[in-house]
């Protein structure tokens, strides 16, 4: 019998599986609530699911489907894997189809209200853990699992051991969510916490935006954490209110929950940082790269083109211009951010500063579609990942800062401190 509390991550795991106790390293199978899959389906799964010679899958109803990686298709090779796609949805009649018109996945799914506390989601793509902004587990794997989960509705886990992340105070004006989740990757190293669930506590975490806290758990994968969950408060009850109407429940920790480490913030303490070429963690306060020449700045991702990026930047720029030799561009997450940018006027503030505005897609972000980058060129970018050629030549350099950092850059052609601009 086991005589401690449970973390989240164990409850919900003791929730999904048969067992009455549970603990760290022990290996459970566990049924899933959803599933999500983008273009993987076109390029890996549907040829894996293929294999074993099934005709059915699982649970219709349970499958997320999206295309938003290469949106719409820019070469042969990506259209015909849309195609693979689409065949493959229509065929085991996907329920979920949400096409190529609605955005990028990690954003698109939690707007509908897919996402609700305690439940158990996978996806065909590492930053599925994006979701654990909203109370539930949330991980990526890759096409073999995804294919017996289509097949089974379950999968196998070892319960992850939780590091507890504690915040206090505030942010600062000019200080984001990304600044703090760049900050904790640094100090956990990019290999610190696998296989690992991070537990954010404290009135700082309280303080953060749904926006901010979904930045937090998209990126908590570059310090190897398999999940990235934040315990429930008054607004993701808000945001949950105007999203599903179906049923939940929120998912505490015990009091004596044991946790392998502990992190504490005070957030009123940070400052904008920037990831250097080429790793995440490769971290530096803005001042030790201010003035750094740049050929493009990138806002929007997964990580960072939600309405709160955008508005400040619209901030930031606002009857200013983008510097002469500096590509601003800007992707919306969504279709209803992006609707919702243009109601507000943002999108009007962007065109006229000389920003480029880009259909709802992954964009820069993978180095496969729009706003690629040249040899030798730099970037600045919104985006969770920077490591060499990602974005395009293998001799560019990507720095990773937040949606803030960006905007102050794309003005002045050099990396710049956002507070000097609020």
């Amino acid at each position: 019998m086991i005589d401690v509390g449970y973390t989240i991550c164990e409850k919900i795991f003791k929730e999904h599986s048969s067992l009455k106790d549970i603990e760290p390293n022990q290996y459970i199978e566990a049924p899933i609530d959803l599933v999500m899959v983008h273009e993987q389906l076109g390029g890996r799964i549907h040829k894996e699911y293929e294999k074993l010679g099934i005709n059915y899958v699982w649970d219709p109803d349970k499958i997320f489907f999206i295309l938003d990686h290469w949106v719409p298709a820019p070469t042969i090779s990506a259209a015909q894997m849309h195609q693979d796609c689409r065949n493959f949805a229509e065929k085991y009649k996907f329920i979920h189809n949400m096409g190529m018109n609605e955005g990028i996945c990690h954003q698109v799914l939690p707007e509908k209200g897919f996402a609700r506390p305690g439940m158990l989601i996978v996806g065909s793509d590492s930053h599925t853990t994006t979701y654990g902004a909203f109370n539930c587990l949330a991980t990526g794997i890759g096409a073999s699992d995804v294919a017996v989960v289509f097949a089974t509705g379950k999968l196998w886990f070892k319960v992850p051991g939780s590091y507890k992340i504690i915040l206090d105070g505030e942010l600062s004006e000019g200080v984001m969510s990304k600044d703090l989740i760049l900050q904790l990757i640094a100090d956990i190293s990019t290999k610190g916490a696998l296989y690992k669930s991070l537990e954010f506590h404290g009135e700082g975490a309280k303080s953060l935006s749904i926006d901010g806290r979904m930045t937090v758990s998209n990126m908590v994968v570059e310090a190897g954490a398999k999940f990235g969950i934040f315990l429930p408060d008054k607004k993701l009850e808000q945001w949950l209110q105007k999203k599903t109407d179906k049923p939940y429940a929120f998912i505490h920790p015990d009091e004596d929950a044991k946790y392998q480490k502990e992190y504490n913030y005070d957030l009123s303490e940070l400052i904008p940082v920037v990831a250097k070429p080429h790793s995440p963690g490769n971290l530096a306060p803005i001042h030790e790269v201010e003035g750094t020449q740049i050929d493009q700045a990138f806002l929007g991702s997964c990580t960072n083109g939600r309405l709160e990026d955008l508005r400040i930047a619209a901030r930031i720029i606002k009857g200013k211009s983008v510097e002469s030799h500096t590509r601003f561009i800007i992707i919306p997450a969504s279709k209803k951010i992006y609707l919702d940018a243009l109601s507000e006027g943002l999108i009007e503030e962007f065109v006229n500063s000389g920003a480029i505005i880009g259909n709802c897609t992954c964009g820069p972000c993978i180095g496969g579609h729009l706003g690629v980058l040249g040899p030798g060129e730099i970037c600045i970018s919104s985006t969770n990942r920077n490591f060499q050629g990602r974005m395009g030549s293998s001799s560019s350099e990507i720095y990773l800062g937040s949606p803030a950092t960006v905007a102050a850059s794309a003005l002045t052609g050099v990396i710049t401190d956002p507070r000097d601009y609020i």
